[in-house]
């Protein structure tokens, strides 16, 4: 297929954050885009004031008749759409060319030189510490990111033509579609057992997309069983992070590679997850032939991800934390950074688990790290693209939660609990639709102080 000659863009289920990056990088390209989303977002919002339209019925009579022209339109889908809806019937029925949002990054990066970035977290962030760094140093890039970056107030980076940094989606198996060049690994823990059933098979995938590059072009976190370039964090690797420091809420570090020791880089994000990804995307960018001061200006300048430890309140007697985590070990590492930062206070955590797969699968380990925080206030389960499963629920996860300071609330009592609470430090956990409650909740901490 060729994307030169296709003119109109259709997406079902456009206010996704992956789909929303193809949405505004099509756009960019010339190209007539709209589509449909089940609810309207601040996202679709952002897309509508760029000129896309959008409808949020299910119904062949909102599509414009533009769209209606199989010779040059492409419809694209998402995996969170159910099987009966009714637009992406009409298009399969009507023969239409329909490729979900994997297949079609696989048919722009084929034709780029392309920065893949794989893993079970850290992918965002990498992409987008990656992307900056290369737009910031003059290079033809376009970045496609799950995430809004805070430097651009939006989910794609550069409008480049040769060039691309593209998330390598482990669900679905939606990266074995990508054309990496230079791909690296973060991690692999087990997640989506939905699809792939185990662990073994999760990592035999992760083998396989590791496989599309040689060795000398893929960069892996230490103790991954993978042929790569390794990334440390004071620890012996090729790229190791040592000397770690933090300096007016900023990491300082240096990074020594096999032959050179680059001293004083400084880093904005909180987190020794973060200096990770930091230090993957450096390593990238270097492989990549950027210069070492270029590297060093553009990190000291990444301002984070949208979600991502996303500063909403930070002041001297009140800090409120907004993160997409959804996973144990996404909540171990916002732990980590706000204990590191904030020792001696107070810390609230509100978390509303996402889908009822992950949170059966991850029971214990959900159970385990949500204990750390001071207290913990439990949403109920956001479903995403499931139906419930029987005995899956906030109340068995607030059961397994060794510490006693915990609640289970109604998402939409959340602001009034988060009022009545008494803390240093608050926090939104997950990767639901809590994130839309943002504003709201900083509203009452404001009045609070």
């Amino acid at each position: 297929m060729n994307l030169n000659q296709i003119h109109n863009i259709y997406f079902i289920g456009i206010g996704g954050i992956g789909m929303s990056a193809l949405a505004r990088y099509f756009m960019n390209m010339g190209k007539n885009v709209a589509g449909y989303d089940k609810t309207r977002t601040q996202l679709t919002d952002e897309l509508e004031a760029l000129g896309m339209k959008i409808h949020f019925v299910d119904e062949l009579e909102v599509i414009d008749a533009s769209f209606m022209n199989k010779e040059n339109t492409l419809v694209v889908i998402t995996p969170a759409v159910p099987k009966n809806h009714l637009q992406w019937n009409y298009f399969l029925s009507h023969g239409f060319e329909v490729k979900k949002r994997a297949e079609v990054l696989g048919l722009i990066t084929k034709d780029t030189f392309c920065f893949a970035i794989a893993g079970t977290h850290g992918k965002t962030t990498t992409s987008s510490i990656l992307g900056h760094i290369l737009f910031e140093s003059g290079v033809d890039v376009t970045a496609f990111l799950g995430g809004i970056v805070e430097n651009y107030n939006s989910n794609l980076i550069g409008n480049g033509k040769t060039v691309t940094v593209v998330e390598a989606d482990e669900f679905d198996r939606s990266f074995l579609h990508l054309h990496p060049n230079l791909a690296c690994v973060t991690s692999m823990d087990a997640d989506h057992l939905d699809i792939y059933g185990d662990s073994a098979t999760i990592e035999a995938s992760f083998v396989e997309f590791a496989n599309k590059v040689t060795a000398k072009d893929l960069f892996v976190a230490n103790g991954l069983p993978l042929k790569g370039n390794t990334i440390g964090i004071n620890e012996k690797a090729n790229f190791s992070a040592q000397n770690i420091r933090i300096e007016n809420g900023f990491y300082v570090f240096d990074v020594k590679t096999d032959d050179e020791l680059v001293a004083n880089v400084k880093f904005g994000l909180p987190g020794h997850h973060n200096l990770s990804n930091a230090l993957i995307a450096f390593a990238m960018a270097k492989s990549y032939g950027i210069e070492n001061n270029k590297i060093i200006d553009a990190l000291s300048s990444f301002k984070g991800v949208r979600r991502r430890f996303s500063f909403q309140i930070r002041e001297k007697k009140l800090v409120y934390i907004d993160d997409y985590a959804h996973h144990p070990t996404e909540i171990n590492a916002v732990h980590q950074a706000v204990r590191e930062l904030y020792p001696n206070k107070k810390i609230i955590a509100a978390f509303q688990p996402h889908l009822f797969s992950r949170t059966n699968d991850f029971i214990d380990g959900f159970a385990e790290s949500l204990s750390k925080f001071d207290e913990i206030i439990l949403l109920d389960i956001y479903p995403a693209r499931e139906l419930p499963m029987e005995g899956v629920t906030s109340e068995w996860l607030l059961g397994k939660i060794t510490n006693t300071n915990k609640r289970l609330v109604a998402k939409e009592d959340l602001v009034e609990t988060f009022r009545r609470a008494s803390a240093d430090v608050y926090i939104t956990i997950g990767a639901g639709d809590i994130g839309e409650m943002i504003k709201d909740i900083k509203k009452v901490l404001h009045e609070k102080v």
